[in-house]
């Protein structure tokens, strides 16, 4: 119950959660137990919710509490049911050192048990239920034996190793549902496509098209369920799909798959940066009969998947901006009168002021990945100082900051989506 409902409301203080799960805990006890009235349970569950509406509530708060409230009954506790925050944009949770983890341990282990839950699932809110638990648990179980061992720097030593295919695990799973709960399976189908395309330029869109649909096929199935090894067992085959088709192709796509672990092979996959673009022939536009065909969408998907191989350090939440337009615009102009003309129109548009906008992009991801940190920040302003002659010191710096924020968050192959949309 602690870790669920610190996924769930992933920014609740450690004594909100801990009222909340009081109260849910003594609800089972009460209820649960041999004997207990038929409508312990829905007298008890409606005094909750009465409680979680009440103006001194001491549960976790919530935007859409009130317009929960407004309900009456079970439509308000289905409601509050379903209410959940929106994923942290980066895991904050910071392991402690080997010594303070046993003095926590040692002052109060059921405390420290406690806390540990809600502040690792409230980091690792989109990983899967089951992979938290399965986490937790060992975690758990590593310190309670090592500190009480006579050597804990080996025990946890040894434990550690052990339980490095399950921390992988959650770090990735919580990665690949944050982008399925802010994108969908389509867009996350693209994001996938466009990070295959970028890293193996060479590669056909017939070629990662199965493979990008795989990956959104795994997030769709795992990312909510409660069997115990979807994730794991999925996660795996998949990775093992990758390495089949792409090992022969690319030298360090067959590096990674070299491994005898395949949770760490599909890490080394996904930590890979991207190729050098390579010549490519000129690249095919959809014609507008296409767009507005049955398979408009394959043909918009293709068009995107060209750019993002032809362009290897536009980062993702550029490409995802565009997906979203690219969507919009065959909504637009498809059901007009003429979309032809409407998609001549748009296109003329686009080709003004596109180029300039992938090239910024590109070159400042480019640089990014490339340079030493303290380079980049003065290359850049020595560029915005160029760019901008007009601008004061003081707008300057803001730009400087605002760059140098978007570049250090969203061109990292493990950007958070949502945040990254929004500083786009």
């Amino acid at each position: 119950t602690i870790i669920a409902n610190s996924r769930k409301y992933s920014n609740g203080t450690f004594e909100e959660i801990s009222h909340l799960v009081r109260e849910i805990v003594s609800l089972a006890e009460t209820c649960c137990a041999d004997g207990a009235d038929p409508s312990c349970y829905d007298a008890g569950s409606t005094a909750l919710s009465a409680k979680s509406c009440s103006a001194d509530s001491p549960f976790p708060a919530h935007p859409g509490i009130a317009e929960c409230c407004a309900h009456e009954g079970l439509e308000r506790k289905l409601c509050l049911a379903a209410l959940q925050h929106l994923p942290q944009p980066l895991p904050q949770y910071l392991q402690p050192s080997d010594k303070e983890l046993c003095q926590a341990f040692r002052q109060d282990p059921r405390e420290f048990a406690d806390r540990f839950l809600y502040e690792y699932s409230s980091s690792y809110s989109q990983a899967p239920l089951p992979v938290l638990l399965g986490s937790t648990r060992t975690f758990l179980s590593m310190v309670s034996t090592c500190c009480i061992s006579p050597a804990p720097t080996a025990c946890f030593l040894k434990e550690k190793l052990e339980r490095k295919t399950l921390s992988l695990l959650t770090l990735t799973s919580n990665r690949i549902c944050s982008r399925f709960s802010a994108y969908g399976k389509d867009k996350v189908s693209f994001s996938y496509l466009a990070s295959l395309a970028q890293k193996i330029p060479t590669a056909s869109f017939e070629d990662l098209l199965p493979l990008a649909e795989d990956a959104a096929k795994v997030s769709s199935q795992c990312c909510d369920s409660v069997a115990e090894d979807c994730m794991q067992k999925k996660l795996l085959e998949h990775t093992a799909k990758v390495c089949t088709a792409l090992s022969a192709r690319d030298r360090r796509f067959a590096d990674c798959c070299k491994g005898k672990n395949l949770m760490e092979n599909h890490f080394c996959i996904l930590a890979l940066p991207p190729a050098p673009a390579p010549k490519l022939p000129e690249a095919l536009e959809p014609t507008n009969e296409e767009l507005c065909g049955k398979e408009g969408a394959l043909h918009a998907t293709r068009s995107l998947f060209d750019l993002a191989r032809r362009h290897p350090s536009l980062p993702e939440a550029v490409l995802a901006k565009l997906y979203d337009s690219s969507g919009r615009l065959r909504e637009e102009c498809c059901s007009t009168e003429d979309p032809s003309a409407c998609l001549d129109s748009k296109r003329k548009q686009s080709e003004a002021e596109l180029p300039r906008l992938l090239e910024k992009a590109s070159q400042l991801c480019g640089q990014y990945n490339k340079l030493p940190f303290l380079e980049f920040k003065k290359r850049l302003q020595e560029s915005l100082a160029q760019t901008e002659p007009e601008a004061s010191p003081a707008q300057l710096e803001r730009l400087l900051e605002q760059r140098v924020s978007f570049a250090s968050t969203c061109c990292l192959p493990d950007a958070p989506p949502l945040l990254c949309a929004s500083k786009v």
